[in-house]
This record gives C-alpha cells, structure tokens and sequence, in this order.
C-alpha cells in the first residue's frame, strides 16, 4: 500500500495540485498540518484535501491558529498578517472541518503528527538533540512530522545508542528499520533554498521511504498573493525555497 505523505501545504493551490498530479498512484494520503497559513488559497486547499482517499490529516499550528486556539504573537508579522486574512474569508464549513483535526494520529506502527511527538503542534525538530529527546515519546516504529519544511530521516538505535540523522534526503530510496522519524519536507513553501514542491512516499508493502521533488507554478502563487497584497516577502520566498 503506498501512502502519499504531504505537509506544510500553506495554501498553496498550485503547488498541491501539482504534487497530486506528478505523484503517481497511491492509495491512501497522511497530512501532517498547515493546510492554511502565508498563501491566498486556504479554502480550495481545505476543499481539494477533503477528496483525498483514505485521508489521515493531523492538526498544524498554523491550523490552529486560523481557529484563535493558538496565540498569533507566537508568529512572524508575515504569519499574523495572513492569519488575520484567511480568518476574514475562510468558510464555516472549513473552519469546523480544521476544528475537528486532531493533534495525533495512531496508525499501526506509526505516529502522524505535524511538530514533534512530545509537542505535538509547535515543536521543531531541527537538530538530533530534540530529536533523540522525541524519541521516548512514542512508542511505534516510525513517527511522521512536518512544521520544519525540511526534509529528514532520522533513526535512533538504541541498542549502539547512535543517532544516524540525514536531512539531504530528495530522490532516494530508503529502507525503513525501526524507530525512525521521518519528515517529507513542505508541499507549499520549502525552506532548504529548493522551490519545488516535496512530498513523501512511504510504502509499507516494499517498507521504503521515498521523498519526492516537483516543480510548480509558484508564479502564479506569488500572482495571487500579491493581488490580494498579502505580504511580499510570502511571494518572494517562493522563488528561493526559503
């Protein structure tokens, strides 16, 4: 069974279509938050996510800040900014579908969550340190995250007490051995100065973890966001992945 892995999708339309049809087949799809945030299309991502089959989507702290359950000062001016928009002209019924997101989801052998297993909505994890701390907070194989929009693997062996972290992860396949976090970078805003959209694939038949790049119109991203006079700086970065 191959699960198409997306996270950080920020509103981005472009870039989320463009995944979905550069992905190939997959049967089921594992969302790890921020649908909303920064871009101009939160709705038309809600409702394009909505589709997906056999969808397991978890709860981001862009999500819940669009909701006002997390403080906006917590954010960058660009994010409050946004934030305050898509509050404006998110529709009832989406606003209610991110409301019941959780913060986790427990699947056989793996954990969805969109910052960290012991902080599930905000925390980073950026370095092995917070990593190697995060790993005695689940107890399943593999634990899947997004927030960092960076992709990672990461493995914790326990029985050499080695950390192996490799976070220059695009186009290969790797085999899945047990306690791992893993993270499929950012469909909508990249930040390792790489403008293509990323997403994972995780086959749990082969047991392998694929992270993916494709390219998208983020032009016509940067277009939108400034006809709405959104802030620049969210259109400028698209170009640079940062």
């Amino acid at each position: 069974m191959k699960n198409l892995v997306i996270s950080d999708i920020h509103a981005n339309l472009e870039a989320l279509m463009s995944v979905l049809e550069k992905s190939g087949k997959f049967d089921a799809v594992w969302c790890l938050g921020d649908i909303v945030g920064y871009g101009p299309d939160p709705n038309d991502c809600i409702n394009l996510i909505k589709t997906l089959p056999n969808l397991s989507c978890v709860l981001g702290n862009h999500d819940a800040a669009i909701l006002g359950d997390m403080d906006v000062r917590l954010f960058n001016q660009e994010a409050r900014t946004s934030i305050d928009w898509q509050r404006a002209h998110i529709s009832i019924e989406n606003l209610s579908y991110l409301k019941n997101l959780p913060e986790k989801i427990n699947l056989p052998s793996c954990l969805l969550v969109h910052g960290s297993p012991r902080y599930p909505v905000w925390e980073y994890i950026l370095d092995p340190f917070v990593a190697r701390a995060n790993f005695d907070h689940f107890i399943e194989d593999y634990c899947f995250v997004g927030h960092s929009h960076q992709g990672l693997i990461c493995r914790w062996d326990s029985f050499r007490e080695k950390m192996d972290w490799n976070s220059n992860v695009n186009g290969n396949m790797y085999k899945m051995k047990a306690r791992m976090i893993l993270n499929p970078g950012s469909v909508g805003q990249p930040r390792d100065n790489d403008p293509r959209a990323s997403f994972g694939i995780f086959d749990d038949e082969l047991m392998s973890w694929e992270v993916f790049r494709v390219d998208y119109s983020f032009e016509a991203t940067q277009q939108k966001i400034n006809d709405l006079k959104l802030p620049g700086k969210n259109a400028q970065r698209l170009a640079g992945g940062w």
